[in-house]
């Protein structure tokens, strides 16, 4: 088409007369120039390449998912906390009915009573903040199914948060309320610091979530730098004030002494705690300082860069992992 339209143009410029060859030039120059702008408007829309089309999702996801945009990032943080949200409720749906039922240790249905009567006989807003839960609003008749029906639906959208690694802020919030809702009745057996650290934590995975959305990569909620700092700010918090209670509260911590007689007051012995009690004197010590550098010194990597946050990322999980496994090792033993 380009050429049958060139060739036009040069026979058009031809077949004026010779005394006018100077204004026959420049028109034909100007008429080459507009052909040459038809032609290209031509093809343009004669050629389905050229015009706009859809972005394709594959391509899109990959340049989205670059360094420093944190897509990643949330979907690994919904997953660990779905999974230890998962974790919390089954333990809940297992144990509830012997600690906080309706015949448990400490029901929790008298629980709410004594509270009532300490609120004025009324369950109204002063109830409600001095026990957050959800308990308040349904029957006390079954307080055995109602603690099941709550370990339930938790560990549902637990499940569903973890294995998909998808969540929105409603699911994240309801998550909270019902294990807010445990917690608050618990008593004795749920005023243990690691479940305010996970009430804490399922919190601030509220703000990392899109408000409706359900997509892993929601093109119109990126992750929020703020939400990303607090989380990285909670685990700053967490492991320097392990350490710095260690520090303030006993000396054994200051003189490095503190595991020379670790195994011998550990609540529940495992089978390699013999053989590490018997290691030699420098090894506690090397337990002791390892100790005051993970908790007191590796969490100032989190404001020295991103090679540094991850070596953090990594000391850190290989603590935990070396105290899951002092802890597991006992029940398979």
């Amino acid at each position: 088409m380009r050429g049958a339209l060139g060739v036009m143009a040069v026979s058009g410029e031809g077949s004026g007369s010779g005394s006018g060859s100077g204004s026959g030039s420049g028109g034909g120059l100007r008429r080459r120039r507009s052909v040459k702008r038809a032609e290209d408007r031509s093809a343009e829309d004669s050629d389905p390449d050229q015009r706009d089309v859809a972005p394709d999702p594959q391509t899109e996801r990959a340049v989205q998912l670059r360094t420093g945009t944190y897509w990643l990032t949330r979907i690994a943080l919904l997953r660990s906390v779905g999974f230890i949200y998962c974790v919390a409720f089954a333990v809940a749906y297992n144990q509830n009915r012997a600690l906080i039922g309706q015949r448990g240790l400490m029901p929790c249905r008298e629980y709410l009573r004594s509270v009532k009567r300490y609120v004025g006989g009324k369950i109204g807003g002063a109830a409600l903040a001095y026990t957050p839960s959800v308990l308040w609003f349904l029957e006390w008749e079954d307080m055995d199914a109602n603690l099941d029906h709550i370990a339930l639906a938790g560990l549902a959208l637990s499940g569903f948060v973890l294995l998909s690694g998808r969540a929105n802020m409603v699911i994240m919030a309801a998550l909270w309320t019902l294990y807010h809702s445990i917690v608050s009745v618990g008593q004795l057996w749920y005023s243990f610091g690691w479940e305010s650290q996970l009430l804490e934590t399922g919190f601030l995975g509220i703000f990392l979530c899109p408000l409706w959305s359900l997509e892993q990569i929601p093109r119109r909620t990126p992750p929020s730098l703020i939400s990303i700092w607090t989380f990285r700010w909670l685990v700053v918090r967490i492991m320097l004030g392990a350490g710095l209670i260690k520090i303030r509260g006993d000396r054994c911590w200051r003189d490095l002494t503190c595991m020379d007689y670790h195994y011998e007051t550990q609540p529940v012995p495992n089978p390699i705690s013999y053989y590490l009690h018997r290691s030699p004197w420098w090894f506690h010590r090397f337990e002791t300082l390892s100790n005051h550098f993970i908790e007191l010194i590796v969490p100032f990597f989190t404001f020295m860069g991103r090679r540094m946050c991850m070596i953090n990322g990594a000391l850190q999980i290989l603590f935990q992992v070396m105290d899951i496994l002092l802890l597991l090792l006992p029940l398979r033993s």
